[in-house]
């Protein structure tokens, strides 16, 4: 669905055309983003398998392959069959399964696709042997490391590891190799924090990989992977790919955890000024959850962005200037407590540009992005974003 202007119905050219509330992305940030990871990875002899859970895009999973499709992760079942129908065929889905979402996948692999799921437990390992059984298929799956406490998966001194490796073979499943994430690095703020973090990722995922293989399970994929922990590894040895996804975007978490700068955050949500309440320091927009997403991720982090950091038109940031409160269809604009700036004059029919807590959260909001060029008023295209379960 494009975004259009009030007048006549008409695609917009230019940003000020634009009906608000609008999903903005900067290709220019976005391919400096791509760029810098892929580099990084290419350095350390490591493969990148982006996450296009942030994205939900196949013109942005273009941009990260441009010379055609290569391995990726999905977060849901309708964007492996989404990206499968672009001619994306190696597909890792980093999600826990139940049954009904093991039959489902073993139908893309009965479809060509090589998609391989992810469990901890022999019960789910036995499932997915059923459900490759039922489609005539033999599944690759990876078993799930914890390396932090942050979510599901076994320890790699867990017995249980060894046990489904074993449920595994007996269920004829082919083990892919492990997966872990190291979640908690988003609540990290230092680079010697991040710089162990990381660390900590990569030793639990090998040594969970050497526990599989010296019982005599073949474990060729060691997979690690965070935005935090993908730019502060220092090294990799024994991985052999890394995930990441919210760096395409970046965020104002990202910001706070110390992984990018807000120069390099590519989304924001173009807004417009509906109202004023100049005794309560006040700025109304029309933008509020329903735009900007209900994630509070910087309320934990040394500076609370409230629901995103407010710029003007072109970008550059208001000083202190924040979304303090929003309710479904309205944002409350004000100057962060504490701060000596004065709030701006904008006047009703301004428009502003916000820069999100989280990507994925606020991109989920919206049917498409409006895409721009640093230093550039136009509207050069309209990316459709896939959506659902």
């Amino acid at each position: 669905m494009n975004r259009t202007d009030h007048q006549n119905g008409e695609a917009a050219a230019t940003i000020g055309a634009l009906a608000t509330p609008a999903l903005l992305l900067d290709k220019d940030r976005l391919d400096r983003n791509l760029a810098r990871l892929s580099s990084r990875m290419a350095e350390q002899g490591v493969v990148l398998r982006p996450h296009m859970k942030t994205a939900k895009s196949i013109d942005v999973a273009q941009r990260a392959y441009p010379s055609g499709a290569g391995p990726i992760t999905v977060s849901t079942l309708a964007e492996a069959e989404y990206f499968a129908q672009h001619g994306f065929r190696d597909i890792t889905y980093a999600v826990g399964l139940a049954p009904h979402t093991a039959a489902r996948a073993m139908r893309l692999r009965k479809a060509g696709v090589d998609l391989k799921v992810l469990l901890d437990s022999p019960e789910q390992a036995r499932m997915v042997g059923a459900a490759g059984r039922a489609a005539g298929v033999i599944p690759s799956a990876f078993i799930e490391i914890d390396c932090d406490g942050h979510r599901g998966g076994l320890t790699a001194d867990d017995p249980k590891l060894i046990a489904v490796g074993v449920a595994l073979g007996e269920a004829g499943v082919k083990l892919a190799g492990i997966l872990t994430h190291a979640g908690e690095s988003y609540s990290l703020f230092t680079p010697e924090a991040l710089i162990a973090a990381a660390e900590n990722e990569r030793a639990a995922a090998v040594a969970a990989a050497k526990a599989l293989r010296a019982t005599g399970h073949e474990c060729p994929v060691v997979s690690v992977g965070s935005t935090p922990t993908a730019h502060f590894a220092e090294d990799l040895t024994g991985v052999t790919e890394m995930r990441a996804g919210v760096y395409m975007f970046f965020d104002l978490v990202m910001h706070g955890v110390g992984v990018c700068t807000t120069d390099d955050i590519a989304i924001s949500v173009l807004a417009t000024v509906i109202g004023k309440k100049p005794e309560k320091g006040w700025i109304l927009v029309d933008a509020g959850w329903m735009a900007l997403s209900r994630d509070r991720g910087t309320a934990a982090q040394p500076v609370d962005q409230g629901y995103g950091l407010v710029c003007d038109v072109a970008g550059k940031i208001y000083p202190d200037l924040i979304v303090s409160q929003a309710s479904q269809e309205h944002g409350i604009v004000a100057i962060r407590p504490g701060s000596a700036h004065a709030l701006p004059n904008l006047p009703i029919g301004a428009k502003v540009r916000i820069l999100p807590n989280h990507a994925c959260a606020t991109a989920s909001q919206h049917e498409s992005y409006s895409v721009v060029s640093a230093d550039s008023d136009a509207i050069e295209a309209q990316w459709p974003r896939m959506r659902g379960w």
